[in-house]
């Protein structure tokens, strides 16, 4: 499995949401105490979308809208449109407060008129958890908008396809299909921007294929020998590429790596600190509550806690 799907498995939550709209002019919707990532598509018409700092940033059709860290964000026919409704904690509420029953279900998870002309959108939702949800995080700003592409638009449709059926098994099809979308508005971003040096590194020779293995296998004893033998390189020649492209040496990359997964471990199970140990490659309790103090200023029985 190469770093990045890595990265998504380890750091999605089990449920995604997946919703559609289908509004026409004028409509405003809110949506307050939103989770750590947001994938919003315009899928037909254009659309206005509005985060805290009040910026608003037009969407045509077929463009993918990532948002992270943001308290609320607005998505709207128009920027002067006043909002209709808030949806907080997933219920509906109205531009004051007060909460209302939905009754615009136009299909299975799709809300709104449907009257010609509307525009339509789909949204996804993602709560993002632990260190591997930090890494993915930190590789976008709180809105970044990947313009529509041949790639993405059949996904887009067959999503839109799939939103508006209720069949055994509905809910795992939309949650792949929009790691699909995710991961192809990822990719898109990623080809524009400068990036943290660890994913730049993923197609580097040699380097992303260290990385792809000590993310495959975080507990063997991996030693920059190996790894370089592994890569094809010299030992001198992997440690000093990848040194220079991720920022770390390979063995302090490892350590770190470990820790993270230790971290996320510990939150999310009751496994002992022992049995953590064992899963990212430390036989000795000690040497991986030493390990881990040092990286998060906390031993691992604190930190579970904390």
């Amino acid at each position: 499995m190469d770093v990045l799907s890595d990265l998504l498995q380890r750091a999605q939550a089990t449920d995604a949401l997946v919703r559609q709209i289908i509004a026409s002019e004028p409509w405003s919707v809110t949506y307050a105490d939103v989770p750590s990532l947001s994938v919003v598509a315009t899928l037909g018409g254009n659309a206005c979308l509005r985060l805290d700092d009040g910026v608003p940033r037009m969407l045509a059709a077929g463009d993918i809208a990532l948002i992270t860290g943001v308290g609320s964000y607005m998505i709207a026919d128009d920027p002067e449109t006043p909002p209709s409704y808030v949806i907080r904690g997933g219920r509906k509420h109205t531009a004051g407060g007060e909460p209302v029953e939905w009754r615009e279900y136009l299909a299975p998870r799709t809300y709104g008129d449907g009257l010609p002309g509307a525009t339509t959108m789909v949204r996804g939702a993602y709560d993002l958890r632990g260190g591997a949800g930090e890494r993915v995080l930190a590789l976008l700003p709180q809105l970044a908008v990947v313009s529509a592409t041949p790639n993405t638009r059949p996904a887009l449709d067959l999503l839109t396809t799939e939103i508006a059926r209720e069949e055994p098994g509905q809910d795992a099809v939309l949650r792949r299909l929009l790691d699909f979308v995710l991961v192809l508005a990822l990719r898109a971003w990623c080809a524009e921007v400068q990036l943290p040096s660890w994913y730049q590194a993923l197609s580097a020779q040699g380097v992303g294929d260290a990385l792809r293995l000590m993310h495959e296998d975080p507990a063997r004893r991996w030693s920059v020998a190996e790894l370089a033998a592994e890569a094809g390189l010299s030992r001198a020649t992997f440690a000093a590429r990848f040194s220079k492209l991720v920022g770390q040496p390979p063995l302090t990359y490892l350590t770190n790596w470990r820790m993270t997964l230790a971290a996320d471990r510990l939150r999310t199970t009751t496994d002992t600190v022992a049995t953590v140990a064992r899963e990212v490659g430390y036989e000795d309790p000690f040497a991986f509550s030493v390990a881990f103090k040092r990286i998060y200023n906390q031993p691992p029985t604190t930190w579970r806690t904390a």
